[in-house]
């Protein structure tokens, strides 16, 4: 969320709160954020921010050889097409006219950008790690890298949701069929939105998909945060496996020390983005770009350990009470994961395959790591649309799948609930499991519904009360146009589908 989109939702709750006009420099907007800073200055704790190393324009060139090497070598897609139009957020568009020879080299599958300092940037694939940004001067990674065996049926020969094959059954009686298909036809938008992919499910089944011409159902798409509720939903693997407690304190390393502070935090404030962790993020109400480059962006083009970084934050507020969208909370949750995982002897890089993606049918997922082997679990996933569904339509099964429970009883709940701490500042936006939740009211669909949501218009939305699962993914400099596209298309499937016997 950029800086901006966090002022627009001040407004937007100052309004439903019966503020004033939700215009910039209204008294009741003016008020609304005052507020919200009272709030979180009466809770602010003494301690330090230390600025993440490096030079800005060398994190941004990371970024941009990141983007590159994944749009090119995951997605498929024109380097050109790639530089112009995808990936955004970790590199301003912009910034990048700076560099001044590209290499694309598809032998070895990487990146390279050159800046007029003479610093070169490169991003690397790594079999199933996906394209990993190397750090200054170094040619290689700190892991391993493996290939991640699926443990799954032919695709082609296997009925959806577990493989490809679509029934032939009529279409559900109480569906307007004509109008899911203005929905998807109105939802994919015009070039301008440069959609990549549109999917809607109804009771688990396909209705319709769309698709560009440069991809197709197994291309792996940009996404960004959504990889948060991924992460979130792997979290829920391993309590529901007895590994962890939701509501235990987060057993990070670095917080043991006797006395430290950070023992407060629990595993379901982190899941909460409520951690209370001290980093700067572009989206902060208060973020002030002169001060420099973010640890928000900086965990992703740090080329650094970014488990370490995170870890070692101090905390700026008590946990659970002020809610901000930070990526120490979901880079915490992925460490933690890999503890949990290693600590029982297991493949990291092959848990989420074995323990979730192999269990409803998700072939073609890559989450992308640091040089360290860390996975980015905060945004760096690469998946099909119809793999965003059926991560969906667990949600929608509260978490059970093929009649074996994947993540804990009340875990839907918790997931699609507004987070205390975001309530208390009057942003009604953030729920658990790093979900975002409809409760303000802001998209056209019922106030219960919630999303994955990621930068640049990517998102799969969860409708509860009509069964039903919306994934849109697009280029990232569509998002605008996307997003108007994307309400039209909900408007039309709250005619196209009725309410589902107590949804």
């Amino acid at each position: 969320m950029t800086a901006r989109q966090a002022w627009m939702s001040i407004l937007v709750v100052a309004v439903g709160c019966g503020g004033d006009a939700a215009t910039p420099g209204s008294t009741g907007a003016d008020d609304a954020r005052a507020r919200l800073f009272a709030r979180a200055d009466s809770f602010e704790l003494d301690t330090p921010y230390e600025l993440p190393p490096g030079e800005t324009l060398h994190h941004q060139t990371a970024g941009f050889a990141s983007t590159m090497c994944s749009a090119v070598f995951l997605t498929g897609l024109d380097p050109a097409d790639a530089a112009a139009n995808v990936g955004g957020f970790t590199s301003p568009f912009e910034e990048r006219h700076h560099v001044v020879d590209t290499l694309v080299d598809y032998e070895r599958q990487l990146v390279s950008l050159t800046l007029p300092d003479g610093v070169v940037r490169t991003a690397k694939r790594y079999k199933n790690q996906g394209c990993v940004p190397l750090a200054i001067g170094e040619d290689s990674v700190h892991f391993t890298p493996s290939d991640v065996p699926r443990n799954l049926p032919p695709a082609e020969s296997t009925p959806w949701p577990m493989g490809d094959l679509l029934p032939a059954e009529p279409w559900p009686a109480e569906v307007d069929m004509a109008r899911v298909t203005q929905a998807l036809d109105e939802g994919f938008g015009p070039p301008e939105a440069r959609t990549l992919a549109l999917l809607v499910t109804y009771k688990g089944r396909i209705l319709g998909e769309r698709y560009d011409p440069e991809v197709d159902i197994h291309t792996p798409l940009e996404s960004w945060s959504m990889t948060k509720s991924l992460t979130g939903t792997l979290m829920g693997v391993l309590i529901q496996q007895g590994e962890y407690e939701l509501w235990q304190s987060a057993p990070v390393p670095e917080w043991q020390t006797p006395g430290d502070p950070r023992q407060q935090i629990r595993i379901g404030d982190i899941l909460r983005m409520s951690s209370g962790l001290r980093i700067r993020a572009p989206g902060d109400p208060d973020y002030d770009e002169s001060i420099g480059y973010p640890d928000h962006l900086w965990l992703y083009t740090g080329s650094a350990n970014s488990y370490a970084w995170a870890a070692t934050r101090p905390q700026q507020w008590p946990p659970n009470t002020v809610g901000r969208y930070r990526n120490t909370d979901p880079v915490l949750a992925s460490y933690l994961i890999r503890l949990a995982v290693e600590g029982r002897g297991e493949n990291y890089h092959a848990f989420p395959q074995r323990a979730l993606f192999d269990k409803i049918g998700i072939r073609d997922a890559v989450i992308e790591t640091d040089p360290y082997g860390n996975f980015l679990g905060q945004g760096r996933a690469l998946m099909p649309a119809r793999d965003w569904a059926r991560l969906a339509n667990l949600y929608l099964q509260d978490g059970v799948w093929n009649g074996e429970r994947l993540l804990p009883e009340g875990w839907v709940e918790y997931a699609s609930e507004t987070a205390p701490a975001w309530v208390a500042d009057g942003r009604l936006q953030y729920g658990g499991s790093h979900f975002w939740v409809n409760t303000d009211g802001r998209m056209p669909i019922p106030e219960s519904a919630y999303q994955m949501n990621g930068a640049g218009g990517q998102s799969a939305t969860i409708i509860p009360t009509h069964d039903l699962v919306v994934v849109r993914i697009g280029r990232y400099t569509g998002a605008s146009e996307g997003g108007r596209a994307l309400r039209r298309a909900f408007e039309l499937l709250m005619q196209a589908v009725p309410p589902v016997a107590g949804g």
